[in-house]
């Protein structure tokens, strides 16, 4: 078990680009499966999320190349294999197998998915989806002789749930129709590398329309982690620092800024990069929702500036009980209290400590927290961190953080 070593209350400053999104990496690389070719995909970012699902797929056969800024994928010789449980117990992200193992094998397995352990995450949807595509579930696998066009309606928005769909739909003889889509700006990244490969999707607000066809050689660039765009801003605002970050779409930060702006913390946008002067002043209520709500991801990071601000409540209707990371934050100085509405955060004075993390943006909050706090911290469990931020410790340290990661 790894752990990061931490010497907080140190100015931070200067300028960090960010890496591509772990949440539009592995929805295209597990969709890489359905294509008939050697896929390039650009920017992808060396996180272990991304390492564990490159040996999935290469356990069915695709040979997996890294360059420099662009990694190939050759998937035209795949026959199906098991997939090793410990890789598929690591990432949540392997639910995607379902999909597009249906869709190149005619079968596909249901193992114990794992990922973040937060919240019960059932994948009910998932599988309804498989029924209505015509594939059948026997025991612990899903199979079909052949995929059929279907129209699906989901009752909620489920990211998850609209990847599967979308990858059973364009293997799918005939035209689907999936109404109440995730429309997540991952999504529209997956959409786009398989249109690039010969799919024919059409989209209108949330419905998606899709004829089923051979897909061939498919090219993406993964964008810019938004989610950790939203971690460095965080870290210049609670640190009283001047840290400029780019390479992400300021569009998709709307719902941030906008929960920012009401907390009465301050930001600019200056020649592609942004930065954010201050600590909130105000109390600010936000509640987590599908996009372009406030993404649930971000909310264990907003904490740290509701409590290090002017306090405020997160209610959290996307993932139930996502709240188990606030036990160790108060380690750390969070003053909070749970109801069943949620979570509230009050104003707290952050101090030094020894703390777990309990998943990967809970463990990113408590470094958030231990770079505000004076003296040492530790955070153990630090490979939950390493599954979606590439190289932070380098590019903390850039920054003028005292960090390192013991192995």
């Amino acid at each position: 078990m790894g752990k990061f070593i931490i010497h907080g209350g140190v100015p931070i400053a200067g300028e960090v680009s960010v890496s591509g999104s772990k949440n539009a990496a592995l929805p295209i690389i597990f969709a890489s499966l359905l294509t008939h070719g050697v896929s390039k995909i650009y920017g992808l970012p060396d996180i272990s999320d991304v390492s564990a699902a490159l040996e999935i797929i290469s356990g069915f056969g695709a040979s997996v190349v890294r360059g420099a800024g662009v990694t190939y994928i050759d998937t035209r010789a795949l026959s199906y294999r098991r997939p090793g449980d410990s890789s598929v117990s690591c990432l949540r992200a392997s639910t995607y197998l379902i999909g597009a193992c249906l869709g190149r094998f005619g079968k596909a397995e249901i193992q114990g998915f794992g990922g973040c352990n937060f919240s019960r995450r059932p994948i009910d949807m998932h599988l309804n989806a498989a029924e209505a595509f015509g594939a059948e579930i026997s025991g612990n696998f899903v199979h079909t002789n052949k995929l059929v066009g279907a129209e699906i309606i989901f009752n909620k928005k489920s990211v998850g749930a609209t990847v599967n769909a979308i990858l059973m739909a364009v293997s799918a003889e005939g035209i689907s129709v999936l109404r109440g889509c995730a429309v997540e700006p991952h999504i529209m990244t997956l959409v786009s590398y398989l249109k690039s490969a010969g799919a024919q999707i059409s989209i209108e607000g949330d419905v998606f329309r899709i004829k089923g066809t051979d897909l061939k050689d498919g090219s993406i660039y993964i964008p810019g982690d938004m989610i950790e765009a939203a971690t460095y801003l965080s870290l210049s605002a609670i640190t009283m620092g001047n840290v400029s970050v780019s390479g992400f779409d300021i569009l998709e930060l709307n719902s941030f800024l906008k929960h920012l702006s009401y907390s009465g913390a301050e930001y600019e946008m200056c020649d592609s990069k942004l930065r954010v002067m201050g600590l909130p002043k105000r109390r600010c209520d936000i509640v987590t929702e599908a996009y372009p709500g406030f993404p649930t991801d971000m909310q264990p990071i907003f904490s740290v500036l509701l409590a290090l601000g002017g306090g405020g409540s997160i209610r959290e209707t996307v993932w139930e009980g996502r709240f188990g990371y606030l036990s160790e934050l108060a380690k750390l100085g969070v003053r909070y209290s749970l109801s069943e509405r949620g979570a509230v955060i009050y104003p707290s004075q952050p101090i030094s400590a020894s703390v777990c993390a309990t998943d990967l943006r809970g463990g990113a909050a408590a470094i958030l927290l231990a770079l505000s706090a004076g003296g040492q911290s530790e955070i153990s469990n630090g490979e939950y961190v390493l599954r979606g931020y590439e190289r932070i410790v380098e590019k903390l340290v850039a920054l003028g953080a005292r960090i390192s990661y013991d192995c």
